[in-house]
């Protein structure tokens, strides 16, 4: 199989627009640049599906709504006999239970299921007898799931990778909010909903604004959690300092605005966020959970503080604003990411050989 292209159906049942979604749009896009041909199986309205059409990818059709949804798995099926893949990917649990068995039933070469989330599994089934090989986004995942019974010799961690960063020479940012070039700010860009610690920036953040007066906090993403987050920053009356942008799509232009990153996480698998921002030249902060102390060294790329501790992280944004030398030095350290493999192109290469030698 080495170096022939190959038939690749990625599934999802989710609906949503997260970084599990937008890190299977970049794998796929990736391998087809690298000449495979990639398919999606997804449900009419899951955002993924609206977006990989646009892309000009072949996107097909299921409900995928758990292991009972037997009319779902006789269409995949025959949708897998029909096309004959080479390699089924699948994402999430309803999906990896529909897609993966009817890969089972239809013959499919190869069966894959990724491990995005750094939360316990729902079903052990849908990472050991129904896939054949399983792909885990970080080392901590991988860890876990050999923990939960997955054998070690069937589980890769393979990184997420990103784009080369845009070379903006300015930002809009700034001029869209009001802030001169004298403001500090920090940004924060990830899906509203609790794990992501919204909260915990808010608390930290809000006794810094009387001793600096010209300190911002950015919050850009959209989620289930937006209304509540956006009610208690108006309940403070920190609508001037503290500013709810929502979902946007220009998130370069956001990181060149900006003077850190912050990202105070409460559970994650590894960190898209982190990586776009330290390749974008940002100093960051994280928090010592999951997969993130794979990306940041504290003190070295960026500064760690425990989750859930807004006394901790108030004391790391005190020290990134009052030590500008500091801030240059991470800076520097950040921009040497995507040195350590965190590109689309070591991503691709990464699952194409992996793909390869599981067929073999």
């Amino acid at each position: 199989m080495e170096g022939e292209s190959l038939k690749i159906l990625h599934s999802e049942s989710s609906k949503g627009w997260g970084g599990q979604e937008i890190r299977t749009l970049k794998e796929m896009v990736a391998l087809r640049e690298c000449g495979h041909t990639v398919e999606l199986l997804c449900p009419s309205d899951a955002r993924l599906g609206i977006r990989c059409a646009e892309l000009g990818f072949a996107v097909h059709h299921a409900r995928m709504r758990g292991g009972g949804d037997m009319r779902s798995m006789v269409r995949v099926k025959a949708l897998l006999q029909r096309r004959k893949f080479d390699v089924v990917n699948t994402h999430s649990g309803h999906d990896s239970l529909v897609a993966g068995s009817a890969a089972r039933l239809a013959g499919t070469p190869l069966i894959v299921r990724t491990r995005h989330l750094a939360l316990p599994i729902s079903s052990l089934a849908t990472y050991t007898w129904i896939p054949h090989r399983v792909i885990a986004v970080s080392h901590y995942v991988r860890r876990y799931l050999i923990s939960a019974g997955v054998d070690e010799q069937r589980v890769q961690t393979i990184y997420d990778g990103i784009p080369k960063p845009e070379l903006l020479s300015n930002s809009t940012l700034r001029a869209e909010l009001g802030l001169g070039a004298d403001a500090t700010v920090a940004c924060m860009v990830a899906i509203m909903r609790d794990e992501k610690g919204h909260e915990d920036l808010i608390a930290a953040a809000q006794p810094l604004f009387d001793a600096y007066p010209n300190l911002h906090v950015v919050m850009a993403g959209n989620g289930p959690a937006f209304d509540r987050i956006k009610g208690i920053v108006r309940s403070l009356g920190l609508e001037q300092r503290i500013h709810m942008l929502g979902f946007r799509t220009d998130v370069p232009n956001i990181f060149r605005g900006s003077d850190m990153f912050v990202l105070p996480t409460h559970q994650e698998a590894l960190g898209q966020a982190f990586i776009e921002a330290m390749a974008a030249g940002l100093p960051v902060i994280g928090t010592r959970v999951d997969g993130v102390p794979e990306l940041i060294q504290d003190g070295v790329n960026g500064l760690l503080v425990p989750a859930r501790d807004p006394l901790a992280l108030r004391a790391a944004l005190k020290r990134m604003i009052d030590d500008p030398e500091l801030r240059q030095r991470l800076r520097e350290e950040s921009l040497r990411i995507t040195e350590r493999g965190f590109t689309i192109g070591d991503m691709a290469y990464e699952t194409s050989l992996f793909y390869r030698r599981a067929l073999r």
